[in-house]
């Protein structure tokens, strides 16, 4: 908690959402909510009342216990979309690629694909064809690699980014694996002949919301690169990150 001056109401409520989130979708009772954040029961009911009304709560007719409302939920949606990822991600973008002269990539996922959402060429000619709206194989791409590493996926799901791809559950899972020792994903010419990516996975919390990557020509993208560029990443990108954000690190 910073120094400064606070409304004790709002921080009050503050906490009884924080309680709400931490409660997950089983939601609290009233008196749950009150021991945990220490707030009076009588007073603990009226702010949540009052976010009911707005809301940010939600309250069960059948138990009466209290979860996040469509509203709360709907504020990290906003943030995460992936305009606003692009435009609070793309000074990060234009530094990273000024500092290693290649080509720098954005995306989301979406079911078994990757969302190109931004990208900052470099000053010198890279010929990847690449434009912002493109799809492109979860599976088979660095920045996909990268979420699904972060995420955690099991094995025994993997399956299901493999549509119409020449890739085998077994080598997706040692590729993720691998990208979890080491904290980025690759792609070595999977999806161009001569092109290679490197990739790595932005946090929101646990989540892992999106993910950039670097590209190059295959020649360029040595393993000893692959520990320049994963190093250059680590201590780039977190100062440029907006606040909620951060650079997995497994």
């Amino acid at each position: 908690m910073t120094d400064g001056p606070r409304i004790e109401a709002i921080d009050r409520a503050l906490a009884l959402l924080t309680a709400l989130a931490e409660a997950g979708p089983d939601g609290a009772t009233l008196a749950g909510l009150a021991s945990v954040t220490g707030v009076n029961k009588s007073t603990a009911y009226r702010a949540l009342s009052t976010m009911r009304a707005r809301a940010f709560v939600a309250q069960s007719e059948a138990t009466g216990d209290y979860r996040l409302g469509s509203a709360a939920m709907t504020l990290g949606e906003r943030f995460l979309t992936p305009q606003s990822l692009a435009q609070s991600l793309h000074p990060a973008l234009v530094t990273l690629s000024r500092a290693v002269d290649e080509l720098v990539h954005l995306g989301v996922l979406v079911g078994d694909e990757v969302l190109y959402v931004d990208k900052v060429e470099p000053e010198r000619a890279i010929r990847v064809f690449s434009e912002i709206g493109r799809r492109t194989s979860a599976a088979t791409s660095a920045m996909g690699r990268a979420l699904l590493a972060a995420r955690g996926v099991p094995d025994d799901q993997l399956a299901a980014y493999l549509h119409q791809r020449a890739l085998t559950v077994e080598q997706l899972a040692a590729v993720l694996n691998a990208a979890r020792a080491r904290g980025f994903s690759t792609e070595l010419e999977e999806n161009e002949p001569g092109v290679a990516c490197l990739g790595a996975a932005l946090m929101r919390g646990p989540d892992a919301v999106a993910a950039l990557s670097i590209t190059m020509p295959a020649e360029r993208l040595t393993e000893q690169r692959q520990g320049e560029l994963a190093e250059l990443i680590g201590s780039l990108l977190p100062p440029l990150l907006p606040e909620g954000l951060s650079l997995w690190t497994p």
